[in-house]
């Protein structure tokens, strides 16, 4: 049976309301650390519960080489914002999860979708939800809302890529280069500790394979149903705004693009307000309540 079990103590995150000042009013947020049971070892969960009204959970998937850790401000400040709890895990082989032997396939989104995110799903009650997907865990999500259209309210997703683009792939041999340097690749290490090696080669021998050169959304995206807000800066080193036009056109239900002028692939790092605002808006507007 797939449980989560919960190995950290409860803690809360306070921040002032500038709304609320003159009060001397904080909006806390309680933070609950957890390990999930999925197929081959478990996921380290995090969520924020920011209190307040019950809405559905907004699930974050994390890019190539990312963990929990590494979202940084973003999930506490996306649960004020939106006043929904956010859930964040480390994908197997990443960050505080288990190990993985075996290097990923090219089917690695798909296979997140049907083996890993269904476990993840049932041990932490998620009936509804949103999704949030920087990057690869774009993909995955939108991916995700086409296999769990039933259960998904919205997707917003981040610098996602939905197919091979020479950009990305110049970008990745360039991103393998540097990381040989050993002072870069220690910042690996930080966040994933021993699996550092792993994590780097997962991202960049499959989508540097030639079996990978075909993968694309373009299934997937004709299933998702729900509302899709594709947010993109247009200097994404990792992809051009061909991505998020690809996105938003081939979606069935109502979608919305963000191009952020001047921006890279991390718009939540780079352009955190405005990436709060777009997405606390969206969901008002198109995702509802419990």
């Amino acid at each position: 049976m797939n449980v989560a079990r919960l190995f950290a103590r409860a803690r809360v995150e306070a921040r002032a309301d500038p709304d609320r000042a003159r009060l001397g009013a904080t909006l806390s947020t309680e933070v609950h650390d957890s390990l999930v049971d999925v197929p081959d070892g478990g996921i380290f969960v995090r969520r924020w519960n920011p209190g307040g009204r019950d809405y559905p959970a907004i699930v974050l998937l994390h890019d190539s080489l990312g963990s929990v850790e590494q979202w940084r401000q973003f999930p506490a400040a996306l649960a004020r914002t939106t006043q929904r709890a956010v859930v964040a895990y480390d994908r197997l082989g990443f960050g505080r999860s288990t190990p993985r032997a075996e290097r990923p396939s090219v089917d690695f989104v798909f296979e997140e979708v049907v083996r890993f995110f269904p476990a993840l799903r049932k041990a932490l009650g998620l009936a509804r939800f949103s999704l949030f997907g920087h990057s690869v865990g774009g993909a995955m999500a939108l991916s995700i809302a086409a296999v769990h259209s039933e259960a998904c309210e919205a997707v917003v997703t981040e610098a996602a890529q939905a197919f091979v683009e020479p950009r990305t792939l110049a970008s990745i041999r360039t991103a393998k280069a540097r990381f040989e340097d050993p002072d870069r690749f220690a910042k690996m290490v930080k966040w994933h500790g021993e699996k550092a090696r792993w994590v780097l080669d997962a991202w960049t021998e499959v989508w540097l394979s030639p079996e990978f050169r075909s993968w694309s959304l373009d299934e997937q995206l004709g299933k998702v149903n729900c509302p899709v807000l594709a947010i993109h800066g247009d200097v994404d080193e990792y992809g051009s705004v061909d991505f998020p036009r690809r996105i938003a056109s081939r979606v069935t239900g109502h979608s919305e693009l963000a191009i952020l002028k001047g921006c890279g692939h991390v718009p939540h790092r780079e352009r955190q307000e405005q990436v709060l605002h777009l997405t606390a808006s969206f969901l008002q507007q198109h995702a509802g309540a419990a």
